[in-house]
């Protein structure tokens, strides 16, 4: 009988690490969830606090914003205050920071709460990724990555439906409010299982930093506020992209030739590491922005309530959770990148399925295509994030999850941009295209308004077709563009290489918990 391969041990030792994954995955959840959970509820806000359509879309601009800044920050706190305090803090930061959104009196207070929940939250995800691989020995790591992508994919898979019904069954405070008791749960769980880890001392770059914060945070302004000033056309989108190129050239510029960088650039040297951030940015650009566009095509075209949105949704939120428990297995055994393949055709076939949608259809292709894009995510995500950290040293552990959230949350930004300003755009074309159709001598035409007694009696409800049909051939092509930008996506994973001799813990790091 073969005997088992011995396994390595990891960087960090603890006694409970059960309990200690169910600790963070819930802190992760929470996060994750209120990334999606409060846009449903923006109408409901608005009245409310007595905002503009423009003023209330501030409640996100600047939780997104804020996130993006602090992101790449995690790394350096987490040295200098030690990984156990920045992520109890984080906790801490993030429940009350919901706690003063669900009881924000106007405006200004809601968005300074939200610049706070973003700054907090955005260190979650990074140092839980960080310490999920810390505290797993290398050759289980897919195993850990599979739980832990469990987590990311909940959220946005169930959180617009979560916030619909707090919101219709409560009131728009409720999204913010239930965070409350899942902070203090995972605060209490983590105070009692989260590992010290080891400070380093180093100096703060401040100029490193404002040079990405500067760029990072204009590039979220371009895309949020892209399609409201229309793009190009707006001298304000001309500054924001002026200062983002800037801010990025004198940023690597500068870590290039400083002698303590605020991010050392030496970790993209890696060649897994780097080809898997460019896999992550485009696996956000279509995951998150078909998951924008499904709740108001089967909402405000299809006619399904929001409930019974969250249910057809629902198929993709399973496939994942299943595919990701297979894949943590096979991943071990298995070519990671023939993983990754599969789930990115998968990924695509599900596209092309979504591209025959019509609005006049039974459910099941919405539930099967919905299912088979959640299985690819799950081939996706888990081998990605094995290859993407197998070969990093682990002294770079923080920041490397803080730049691979970080480019992830960036290809969202990027993908939900693009889908909606292709979908305004395509409305009209598809409106005119349709409408230079309808002339006075085609014969069906003619017939119905004449049972209808004439032209000018259903001008009206021809028009409103027409706008159903163009707004639903928009949602389409979007469908046909984030197909393509999938398979495009191929050639990019045989850059990956199997690592044969992933990297070994840091000795001088290796931790044994109390």
């Amino acid at each position: 009988m073969a005997e088992q391969a011995p396994v390595s041990a990891p960087t960090v030792t603890v006694k409970n690490k059960g309990l200690l994954t169910a600790a963070i995955m819930v802190a992760v959840v929470m996060q994750v969830l209120d990334t999606t959970i409060a846009n449903v509820a923006l109408p409901h806000m608005r009245a409310s606090l007595g905002a503009s359509q423009d003023e209330i879309n501030w409640v996100l601009t600047s939780y997104i914003v804020a996130a993006a800044i602090a992101t790449p920050l995690t790394g350096w706190f987490s040295d200098r205050i030690g990984r156990r305090r920045l992520l109890l803090g984080a906790v801490v930061g993030f429940t009350a920071a919901s706690l003063l959104c669900g009881v924000a009196a106007n405006l200004s207070q809601m968005v300074l709460f939200r610049v706070v929940q973003g700054i907090c939250g955005a260190m979650l995800v990074p140092l839980a990724q960080a310490t999920m691989m810390d505290i797993n020995p290398r050759e289980r790591l897919g195993q850990a990555m599979a739980i832990f992508g469990a987590g990311i994919m909940f959220g946005p898979i169930i959180g617009p439906t979560l916030g619909g019904w707090l919101t219709e069954t409560f009131n728009w405070r409720a999204v913010f409010l239930v965070n409350l008791p899942v902070g203090i749960v995972a605060f209490v769980m983590l105070f009692a299982l989260m590992p010290d880890t080891i400070i380093k001392i180093r100096k703060f770059d401040f100029f490193g930093f404002g040079m990405l914060a500067l760029a990072v945070a204009s590039l979220q302004m371009l895309l949020d506020r892209g399609q409201g000033v229309g793009w190009f056309d707006s001298p304000e989108i001309w500054i924001y992209l002026m200062l983002t190129l800037s801010g990025i050239w004198v940023f690597v510029v500068h870590s290039l030739t400083s002698a303590n960088p605020f991010i050392d650039i030496a970790m993209f040297k890696d060649r897994n590491f780097t080809t898997g951030l460019v896999l992550i940015f485009t696996t956000g650009i279509t995951l998150f922005s078909g998951l924008a566009l499904l709740p108001p095509m089967l909402q405000n075209l299809m006619g399904f309530p929001v409930v019974e949105t969250g249910i057809l949704m629902g198929p993709r939120g399973i496939g994942t959770m299943v595919s990701m428990i297979i894949v943590g297995r096979l991943v071990a055994k298995y070519d990671p990148r023939i993983l990754i393949v599969g789930g990115t055709l998968l990924m695509g076939y599900s596209l092309y399925m979504m591209t025959q949608f019509d609005i006049v259809m039974s459910t099941g292709p919405i539930l099967l295509s919905g299912f088979l894009q959640g299985v690819g995510m799950g081939f996706v995500f888990v081998p990605l994030n094995s290859l993407a950290f197998a070969t990093i040293a682990s002294k770079y552990r923080v920041e490397a999850t803080s730049m691979f959230s970080l480019v992830r949350n960036v290809g969202q930004g990027v993908g939900i941009s693009l889908v909606t300003t292709v979908l305004a755009q395509m409305q009209v074309v598809n409106y005119g295209e349709l409408a230079s159709r309808l002339t006075v001598d085609s014969g069906p035409l003619r017939d119905f308004a004449a049972a209808n007694g004439g032209f000018a009696n259903v001008a009206s409800t021809l028009s409103g077709l027409v706008t159903q049909q163009a707004a639903m051939l928009a949602f389409l092509d979007d469908f046909h563009l984030m197909m393509i930008i999938t398979f495009l996506s191929l050639p990019i994973v045989f850059l990956l290489r199997r690592p044969k001799n992933q990297a070994k813990p840091d000795p001088a790091e290796h931790v044994m918990a109390d």
